[in-house]
């Protein structure tokens, strides 16, 4: 680690053993080997051993050389929450050389159009009850293969067959839709158990997944993150955290969703690698069936971020939980305020360390040494990792000072699909990502965060681009102009503040939610809704954001 006060650049320790593996798919394979017979994953109270997990997804990856025309390269989404059938598809899909698009189950039908048709993405894995919205998009993208499953559809009978109704024709949480041509994920699995799977060679530099983010535009891009990212990333959160775990032996608790690419590296990669059993938490938001969950369980780590710490925190029966052996927590997704990281450690005895990173760098950027935990900072620099800080002229900026955030290392993105121009703004010809968040790094080596350069509002860990949801509201007929902007909010970090500027004075705030509810996913919903005559502008017309910040800050 660089110290020295004149230095304007910190660096990781160096990054070992990249060249161990030669794909994703090696990574799994050697985990198969050495913890075959230990539990990979589990939900629900279902388990899947590491050679069970070998099992299934070599079946599925057999269903798609044998009964698709897919051929290595091509794109497969895979729209799940956390259910055991993400590991089985995902592993599955890269076996047979496939690039996954990893996608939001709270997507609406417009975002689920849109992502589907920019990735090209020819075949797709989704939940039965978000079947209905591919129903109304499916004509719109170039899926040819759809593959649906019900929520138990890996647990043993009777139980999947109690779970499945009781999620359908009770909950009624499955509406109705028509998918001809549609196969059921058990059917599928069926048919590969009697056909051979060919392994299949990917080079390093093959893209495994496509990431999707948005940007400045609003307009949401892939990141391309090829085997070398993911597995270089995977190495350097295992010398960032692994020295607190032992191999084959950790109980881990993962309730943040695994199509992000948080958990999707630390969950799926580092820690299967590491043979550790990760605990996938379906529905997080139903904290009292989740803290129930908890309580059966002698979990030894937890991933988590800020708003579901607090969330926990606040509650009598959390509290009471057996924490003796939590030895490990860790925050990334979004900022960790010091108040919540200190109830937590209040709460369960364990200090919370935080990381940084971004869908472009897979994601891990830097993270807190958890025997030195510096709070208020993200941490230093992972192995392999450099970064500095740049001002707005691109001049390195010295130790201290503000400045816009750059990152070079192995697990920096491929680029952008099928956006060059975006990849050529955001990799310079250095080689060094820009993150558009503005940091400091302190002569001790840690990295504070101290505001964003974009309009990027982040909640409860999840980006909202302004633009996007402008988009929406101004194709309202009673909308003039729309501004957004983040403000401050106790439970998610931030909110979304809409200011509108309309022709028919009866428009509610109410029904312009009620519009965006339509076409935008739940967290992308204004909180807040502000009716005014005008709108700040710069001499060219273009709506100041940063002064209907300003305002709501100088009200506060």
């Amino acid at each position: 680690m660089s110290e020295h006060a004149d230095a304007p650049m910190l660096q990781g320790a160096a990054l070992e053993g990249l060249d161990q593996y030669d794909s994703v798919t090696d990574v799994f394979h050697h985990a198969i080997e050495r913890f075959g017979d230990k539990p990979a994953f589990s939900c629900m109270g279902k388990t899947l051993t590491f050679n069970d997990l070998d099992r299934y997804s070599a079946r599925f990856a057999a269903w798609l050389q044998h009964d698709t025309t897919l051929a290595p390269g091509d794109r497969i989404a895979i729209q799940l929450p956390n259910v055991l059938q993400f590991p089985v598809a995902v592993f599955g899909a890269l076996r047979a050389g496939l690039v996954v698009v990893n996608t939001n189950p709270l997507y609406t039908e417009r975002e689920m159009a849109h992502q589907f048709k920019d990735s090209g993405a020819k075949a797709i894995v989704i939940l039965a009850n978000m079947a209905h919205k591919l129903d109304k998009v499916l004509d719109q993208t170039d899926l040819e293969y759809v593959v649906v499953t019900e929520l138990a559809d890996l647990h043993d009978v009777p139980k999947r067959w109690v779970i499945n109704a009781a999620v359908k024709y009770v909950k009624k949480m499955v509406p109705t839709y028509r998918l001809p041509g549609a196969v059921g994920f058990r059917q599928v699995l069926k048919a590969g158990a009697s056909q051979r799977f060919n392994p299949v060679k990917r080079d390093r530099e093959d893209v495994a997944a496509l990431q999707y983010t948005g940007g400045t535009t609003g307009r949401p891009k892939g990141a391309m993150l090829t085997h070398t990212n993911l597995i270089a990333n995977m190495l350097q959160a295992r010398l960032a955290i692994g020295q607190h775990l032992k191999n084959g032996s950790e109980l881990v608790i993962a309730p943040l969703p695994v199509y992000h690419i948080y958990t999707f590296t630390v969950n799926c990669l580092f820690l299967m690698e590491t043979g550790n059993h990760s605990v996938l938490i379906t529905n997080p938001r139903d904290l009292p069936g989740f803290v129930k969950e908890l309580k059966k369980l002698p979990f030894t780590a937890f991933i988590g971020l800020n708003t579901l710490f607090n969330a926990l925190c606040l509650r009598d029966d959390f509290k009471a939980l057996d924490f003796s052996k939590l030895k490990l927590t860790i925050s990334g997704g979004m900022a960790l305020t010091k108040p919540i990281a200190k109830r937590w450690e209040e709460v369960t005895g364990c200090p919370v360390a935080e990381g940084y990173g971004l869908t472009e760098t897979s994601p891990v950027v830097s993270f807190n040494p958890t025997d030195a935990i510096q709070l208020g900072t993200i941490g230093k620099p992972v192995a392999g990792t450099s970064v500095k800080v740049v001002d707005a002229d691109g001049t390195d900026v010295a130790l201290g000072e503000p400045g816009e955030l750059c990152v070079k290392g192995p697990q920096v993105m491929k680029g952008y699909w099928n956006q060059d121009e975006e990849t050529r703004k955001a990799i310079d010809d250095g080689g060094w990502f820009h993150t558009g968040d503005i940091a400091v790094l302190q002569e001790d080596g840690y990295i504070r965060i101290v505001d964003r350069k974009k309009d990027m509002i982040l909640i409860s860990g999840f980006n909202v681009y302004p633009n996007e949801i402008e988009d929406v509201v101004a194709a309202h007929p009673d909308v003039i102009e729309a501004a957004v902007v983040g403000v401050p909010d106790e439970e998610a970090g931030e909110a979304i503040k809409l200011f509108v500027v309309s022709k028919n004075k009866e428009l509610t705030a109410e029904a312009l939610r009620a519009w965006c509810k339509k076409e935008l996913t739940g967290y992308k919903v204004p909180k807040h809704v502000e009716f005014r005559d005008e709108l700040p502008k710069t001499n060219v017309g273009k709506v100041l954001r940063r002064e209907l910040r300003d305002q709501e800050q100088n009200v506060k």
